[in-house]
């Protein structure tokens, strides 16, 4: 029934984004001096997961629809289960880790064999009828390279005296913070403040008076907290009425919104321009986006730490990349649908990804939760208001002069790339001004090449 089914996908969705969530933010806190590989890695397997299921729907559950929601009602959980053994509590080191940057690395590069061999294994099963045994055969290289990130808690499970050693990098925050003679020792990432330290034993009283509390402040004995600043923790509500937050999510909502309009219209823009078989241009777009999402990490953790440059400066570049691809789609040059679609699946993986460790970094990571979930909500948005509506409308008034359901030609989204075009225009110049306001706070947190906590003063 209609109504069973809306309640399967609004409790299957929403499952769905509270566990990347919980994903995210669990890794953000736990590698805080790695914010940008962290978000690349993270969402870079989410944005080739669709891929994998693919080439499972095609290899192993032979296109069965029951055998996929049984796969998913079953073996997603039982995977999940298993995993858990290796999940660990940990306390943020306050000195980089060389380990962990080889870890990262050996992800990272297991990511990136794991996209190109499901591209090849897409093409391949799209163009060559496969027997069975091959069908097995490639199915369990996939396997192979989604298992092989798991060889690093198994090595620090069995090896963990080696995995406790801790070698810190030349410039890392341990050296900063404490200097060369200080006891090497571990900080916790979600400290208090020192305004809040400063106020000693007095607020830690739960019998003291409001009058008491006005006359020392009126003395001097004791300091009124102050409100966070940039790079420092903050609440929801603190975070909600600054400028910052509402110039990044704006930035985001443009962005990606105009990302998500050509994914979820790319086979109809494929057949608008003549393309039979659409489903080598979506399976590059996806790539693409993969390589956008874990390049935009990698990418934007090596300048902020070398030159300080703010990572919404590549969100800008990545805009203006975007506005070249919109038009070369309005223009419908021969031999550039394919070219305008890697490069927008690039720019989309850069904006998606490069938002999250940007508001963790501004923002803090006391609540990056609620403040990263609130982000998100510009990526339905924009898909509401240039898809459902922009390009909806534009597409079925061409459709209408064709006296068809179905459009066909360069003029069934000129109109909508076009305004996209002008819409990415606006995000760059947006982006360009988030970047000047807080190049200070970066020049603050990455002073050392490495990420360092703002200390906070003492009004």
């Amino acid at each position: 029934m209609p109504w069973q089914l809306w309640i399967a996908l609004v409790v299957a969705s929403n499952s769905n984004a509270w566990f990347s969530t919980a994903v995210l933010v669990t890794n953000m806190r736990n590698f805080p001096l790695s914010r940008g590989t962290v978000a690349g890695i993270l969402k870079g397997y989410s944005g080739i997961s669709a891929a994998v299921y693919t080439v499972l729907y095609s290899l192993l559950l032979e296109q069965s629809a029951s055998k996929l929601l049984l796969f998913l009602t079953l073996g997603i959980p039982v995977i999940c289960l298993a995993m858990m053994y290796f999940v660990r509590p940990c306390t943020p080191p306050s000195g980089e880790d060389s380990s962990v940057h080889v870890h990262f690395v050996f992800t990272q590069a297991a990511s990136v064999l794991l996209a190109i061999y499901l591209l090849t294994v897409t093409i391949i099963y799209d163009k060559v009828s496969l027997s069975d045994a091959v069908s097995y055969v490639l199915l369990a290289i996939v396997l192979l390279f989604l298992l092989s990130p798991l060889g690093i808690p198994i090595k620090m499970t069995l090896f963990r005296a080696n995995a406790e050693t801790i070698t810190p990098l030349a410039g890392s925050t341990e050296h900063l913070a404490e200097g060369e003679d200080a006891p090497s020792q571990s900080v916790p990432f979600l400290s208090p403040s020192s305004s809040t330290s400063n106020l000693g034993s007095f607020f830690e009283s739960e019998y003291a008076s409001d009058v008491e509390t006005l006359l020392a402040e009126g003395e001097g004995a004791v300091k009124k907290k102050r409100r966070p600043r940039r790079g420092e923790d903050f609440k929801f509500r603190e975070a909600f009425i600054k400028a910052d937050f509402w110039l990044l999510w704006i930035v985001y909502f443009l962005g990606v919104g105009s990302g998500v309009t050509v994914l979820n219209n790319l086979a109809q823009i494929g057949l608008a321009f003549g393309v039979e078989n659409t489903t080598i241009l979506l399976s590059l777009f996806s790539f693409c986006n993969f390589v956008g999402r874990l390049g935009s990490g990698a990418l934007s953790e090596h300048f902020v730490r070398t030159r300080t440059i703010p990572r919404t400066l590549w969100m800008a570049c990545t805009l203006i990349v975007m506005v070249i691809a919109f038009v070369l789609y309005a223009l419908a040059f021969s031999g550039t649908l394919y070219v305008s679609t890697a490069l927008l699946g690039i720019c989309y993986g850069f904006q998606y990804n490069l938002m999250v460790p940007t508001a963790s970094e501004l923002f803090g990571l006391e609540h990056f939760g609620i403040i990263y979930s609130f982000m998100l909500l510009g990526n339905p948005v924009g898909a509401l208001l240039f898809s459902g509506l922009l390009a909806g409308y534009v597409y079925d008034a061409e459709a209408a002069k064709q006296g068809s359901s179905t459009c066909l030609g360069p003029e069934c989204f000129r109109l909508t790339f076009f305004v996209l075009a002008g819409i990415c225009g606006l995000g760059s110049f947006l982006s360009l001004i988030l970047t000047i306001r807080i190049r200070p706070v970066y020049q603050m947190l990455y002073a050392s090449g490495s990420f360092r906590l703002p200390r906070a003063s003492d009004h």
